[in-house]
């Protein structure tokens, strides 16, 4: 595969995976504690990728599940924020300032904060009350706190007994690393098309319903603006058609992501609709990524994290053809802001 490390990746993800047990214990005591909700408070790229544990919880949990900016919540404060929360701080540098800034309201107000960072020796690696680290880089980080957040949700269902297959699940997601790794040899063949068709546009509406809209989200922020400099919309497929089908034209790219959970209809309908009014649609969907002994139940939880392993290899394909590397800035940690 072009550019890239399987025993990295492999070793980066099935670290992930380790964290599984402690998450699961770390949660059970803050429950036992009297914890009375729970915040998923990430700051950029990685507050968007807890968007589907958070989700996940608001829809099969009653226990009470709030997704924030810092940015925001270090302004404003919030009535919910109490020292019976439990606080999630992703953060891959473990220095983010916005999230260090928060970390120190939360320390006044007594919150349970577990922060996941890919760094220990870092004001978020140092400052958490548990603490979670799995070193990774940008094209891996993804996996990981995908995986992170979602353990995190399932333990809460787990424990408030809302969910009758926990064991079941978990045994499924200890085999996700090396299936991930034979997706991506799978996928390597028709990931430079991918890319092709990335590079032929200068704009690109980007959308996806349910649990893969946050990667929509994601790759078209932090990744084609962020590292490629390329303008996209990111809409999410049920707001597709309150505004953003009016743009749709002949000459106009649409990026469809395709997951496998209950809101796969809402991508179906987009899918229907642009190819009558545009010739450069393109689908990602996760149902075509063969996953041997993986139930659909966690084909659906998991669908994110796939459409996160193949865009990798999308894009490392397409810094090569664009000749413009992933880790390129012009202002981002560059200057002053």
């Amino acid at each position: 595969m072009l550019n890239f490390d399987e025993q990295r990746f492999l070793r980066i993800q099935a670290g992930a995976v380790a964290l599984r047990e402690r998450l699961d214990r770390v949660i059970c005591d803050c429950l036992s504690a009297g914890a009375e909700n729970i915040h998923f408070l990430g700051t950029g790229g990685a507050a968007i990728l807890m968007q589907p544990a958070a989700q996940l919880l608001q829809r099969q949990s009653r226990f009470p599940t709030f997704i924030d900016m810092p940015a925001e919540l270090v302004l404003t404060g919030s009535a919910n924020l109490t020292k019976k929360s439990i606080v999630v701080m992703p953060s891959l540098s473990g220095t983010t300032k916005e999230s260090v800034a928060l970390l120190a309201r939360m320390k006044e107000i007594g919150a349970s904060v577990i922060t996941l960072v890919g760094h220990a020796e870092t004001p978020l690696g140092q400052g958490g009350d548990h603490t979670f680290v799995n070193f990774a880089e940008d094209d891996t980080s993804c996996e990981s706190f995908y995986l992170q957040s979602l353990f995190i949700a399932l333990a809460i269902l787990r424990h408030r007994g809302e969910i009758a297959n926990y064991s079941e699940i978990s045994a499924e997601l200890e085999r996700l690393p090396a299936l991930l790794l034979e997706v991506k040899r799978a996928y390597e063949p028709k990931a430079e098309d991918f890319a092709r068709r990335l590079a032929a546009s200068d704009y690109h509406i980007i959308t996806g319903a349910g649990n893969v809209w946050p990667e929509a989200f994601y790759y078209g922020m932090c990744i084609l603006e962020e590292m490629q400099w390329i303008r996209t919309r990111p809409v999410h497929a049920s707001d597709f058609f309150h505004g953003t089908l009016e743009l749709i034209e002949k000459d106009v790219s649409v990026i469809l992501f395709k997951g496998e959970d209950a809101l796969r209809p809402l991508a179906e309908r987009v899918e229907n609709f642009a190819p009558g009014y545009t010739d450069k649609m393109t689908v990602l969907d996760t149902a075509g990524f063969d996953l041997p002994g993986i139930s659909a139940e966690v084909r659906a939880l998991i669908s994110p994290v796939l459409l996160a392993t193949v865009l990798e290899r999308i894009s490392a394909h397409l810094e090569v053809m664009r000749n413009h590397p992933l880790t390129t800035r012009r202002y981002y940690k560059r200057v002053a802001y």
